[in-house]
């Protein structure tokens, strides 16, 4: 198998909300959008973020009604300080603070317009011994 491209598809209510999130506070641009589906991307990221409108028919009938929940967009991030400075400056809630687990994770959280967990992290924090 080769695999040639990578994506993470959330079901939201509303796409262009959470579109727009990522654009202005994650700097990822639209690389394709039509009625109730957006794909998203980064120079520097190999995995698009899909967001799909629910109830899409598209989608099969046992997922179109899920929303995306239960799981986390996560970013590595080489200024972890700088980055929560720069979203709060940007009035962005901060719905999980600065944390430092025992296995040298750091980490902090926000919401986008539907509730989709992005988490900002870094490897900073020193393993457990």
């Amino acid at each position: 198998m080769k695999i040639t491209a990578c994506a993470v598809s959330l079901n939201v209510e509303d796409v262009v909300a959470s579109s727009a999130f990522l654009q202005d506070h994650f700097g990822f641009v639209e690389k394709m959008a039509a009625d109730g589906f957006v794909s998203l991307a980064r120079e520097d990221v190999s995995v698009n973020v899909i967001f799909l409108r629910r109830g899409l028919e598209t989608l099969p009938a046992d997922q179109r009604d899920d929303h995306a929940q239960g799981l986390i967009l996560a970013f590595e991030v080489d200024d972890l300080e700088g980055e929560l400075a720069r979203l709060t400056d940007a009035g962005v809630p901060i719905t999980m603070p600065l944390t430092v687990e025992e296995w040298g994770e750091r980490a902090f959280q926000v919401r986008d317009p539907n509730g989709v967990i992005v988490q900002l992290v870094d490897w900073k924090g020193g393993a457990a011994a």
